[in-house]
């Protein structure tokens, strides 16, 4: 069985943790600013776009949990069902060394044990599938929004195929949007052909695009 990578422990420039693979010179999150980040692209120009009374997610790289924890502080009224992809989760010894004892919901969802779904505040349930993204198998429009949170294409460039976006196409609602801190153009290329509506919208710090893409 394929194993993680060793991750480090990051402090990004706000304060907020990432964590940091040698082996492919990747961080989680942007050492420019973690939280900043996440709350740009995922919360800002995801969530926040949707005008749903209940939301389904599906987040592609669960990570730190730290989009999740956002979602959850961000949720209000609105019910939102929550589905992460991530290969490999946090063991607990990483959880524990994250020191998450001031950000108790972000230490749940880590908790999270895979493929059993959890209600982890009243309105907000979770499911962590350990499952490949090219091996995930979902119906046609079971998601709203989907945060596209893989690593880089450098990094990872089999995530990032005009077949991964056919698929997060076919299993997005009418009406329902991806959002990626990426926005090179091969990227929005694939998007375009997959049938998706793509705007560039402002990026976070240090980044001067970020990629909505909306199935009209």
């Amino acid at each position: 069985m394929a194993k993680a990578s060793p991750r480090h422990i990051k402090t990004s420039s706000d304060g907020s943790l990432t964590l940091w693979v040698p082996e492919l010179d990747e961080y989680y999150h942007s050492i420019h600013g973690a939280l900043t980040e996440s709350q740009h692209v995922f919360i800002n120009a995801g969530l926040k776009a949707m005008e749903l009374t209940e939301v389904r997610v599906l987040e592609v790289g669960l990570g730190t949990a730290l989009n999740a924890r956002l979602t959850l502080e961000q949720k209000g009224s609105t019910q939102i069902h929550y589905t992460a992809l991530e290969k490999f989760p946090l063991t607990t010894k990483e959880i524990d060394l994250l020191d998450l004892s001031s950000l108790e919901q972000q230490g749940s969802i880590l908790r999270c044990p895979p493929f059993v779904p959890t209600e982890l505040i009243p309105g907000f349930h979770f499911e962590l599938m350990t499952t490949d993204l090219r091996r995930f198998e979902s119906e046609e429009f079971s998601f709203d929004l989907i945060y596209f949170d893989a690593f880089a294409p450098s990094a990872q460039p089999e995530l990032w195929t005009d077949e991964i976006f056919e698929k997060m196409f076919k299993i997005l609602a009418v009406d329902g949007c991806l959002v990626t801190y990426c926005a090179k153009g091969v990227v929005k290329r694939s998007m375009k052909a997959a049938g998706f509506e793509v705007e560039r919208l402002p990026g976070p710090p240090r980044k001067r695009e970020m990629t909505r893409a909306w199935k009209r």
